[in-house]
């Protein structure tokens, strides 16, 4: 393909969403889950190193930073249950 219609066509596409409004709402639901994962694994990084004294460890990886960052301190008080209770 030539680079003027590439051109053309991107500019055409540009336009169109110009005058209809681009679908702003996945793009505010992926924001907010972006949000809601950096503000749970933070709060498990402040976890791991506050509860390092107590012998608490919970890894860091996408489920435990969703689960934590969507439920907020109780999510994080139910994955340190599980790792007292359940994994022992």
């Amino acid at each position: 393909m030539e680079p003027i219609t590439v051109i053309a066509i991107l500019g055409t596409i540009i336009f169109v969403l110009l005058l209809a409004g681009a679908p702003m709402r996945p793009l505010r639901w992926l924001g907010f889950g972006i949000t809601r994962f950096c503000i749970g694994a933070l709060l498990l990084f402040l976890l791991n190193a506050i509860g390092n004294s107590y012998d608490i460890h919970i890894p860091i990886n996408m489920f435990t930073a969703l689960i934590s960052g969507i439920a907020g301190l109780p999510g994080l008080a139910s994955l340190v249950a599980i790792e007292f209770f359940i994994l022992g």
